[in-house]
């Protein structure tokens, strides 16, 4: 007999012991051990993960997803390229500018670093007020428009300090070489520092990629409906699903992040400098 059905008839013989008595036999014993036996229900059955009924929500709304994982997709591109363009300068400036811009460009870095993503994009859509952009076949929201720039110039100024420390890395013997057999000094960075900080940038781009995808969960706060938000939508429609939504969408998240950093590990294969080749 377990624990649980011993302090059972233990219970209900000191209950005879002091009040109404009880019939004994099959009756007493039929209890105690039903009590000890506990819930039939429980570790019975195979282990699974949510319920079927559940699972078929999900799969039945997986479009609805689908269109949000687009959005998620399409927002991290975005971001990353806008990052690209305004970090990469943004870093060249650190390393070999100097004077008010230099100053300008440490002190943007630094505000925007420090400032929490939702309120940067609050500040885009609210404050700044970002129109609504036509391209003649597609339109682009202003609501998309101020998340791009907002996450866009976020990753920037992360960027910018990844751009800072591969172009600090080659060696200044490199581009006084360069210098020396008639480049300028423009010539001499773009064409011998910037190729080996470029092919150096990848491991630190790729975790900056990883961030940006994450980010775009925040985008809800000014109205956009990516994949977080549209999964929040189903499991408020279905409570019972809550888990298994947040599981799918994990597993898109997972492969969007895999698939990206498998791609960016063979390209900072192929491009590795060769060893002995770098200073």
């Amino acid at each position: 007999m377990s624990a649980a059905g011993t302090l059972a008839l233990a219970a209900v013989e000191s209950f005879g012991a002091t009040g109404p008595s009880l019939p004994a036999g099959p009756l007493l014993a039929a209890t105690a051990e039903s009590v000890g036996a506990g819930p039939a229900f429980i570790g019975e059955g195979p282990a699974f993960i949510g319920e079927g009924a559940d699972w078929e929500f999900v799969f039945r709304n997986a479009d609805y997803l689908g269109v949000g994982a687009l959005l998620t997709i399409g927002l991290t591109v975005a971001s990353i390229l806008l990052g690209f363009l305004v970090g990469f300068p943004a870093g060249a400036v650190e390393v070999y500018g100097d004077g008010y811009l230099k100053r300008a460009v440490n002190v943007a870095g630094i505000v925007l670093r420090g400032t929490p993503i939702v309120v940067i994009l609050i500040v885009m859509y609210f404050v700044v007020g970002v129109p609504q952009i036509n391209l003649g076949v597609v339109s682009i929201s202003s609501a998309m428009t101020a998340g791009i720039l907002g996450l866009g110039l976020r990753s920037a100024a992360y960027q910018s300090q990844i751009f800072r420390a591969t172009l600090s890395s080659v060696d200044a013997g490199q581009l006084e070489a360069g210098r020396s057999i008639g480049l300028s000094r423009f010539e001499a960075v773009r064409y011998v520092v910037v190729p080996q900080a470029l092919r150096r940038s990848i491991p630190g781009f790729q975790n900056e990629f990883t961030i940006v995808l994450k980010d775009t969960s925040i985008v809800f706060a000014i109205g956009l409906a990516e994949l977080l938000t549209r999964g929040y939508d189903l499991f408020s429609e279905q409570t019972t699903a809550v888990l298994e939504v947040i599981l799918f969408i994990s597993a898109i998240y997972f492969v969007l992040t895999f698939t990206t950093n498998r791609a960016l590990d063979y390209l900072g294969r192929h491009y590795a400098i060769p060893e002995g080749e770098s200073a």
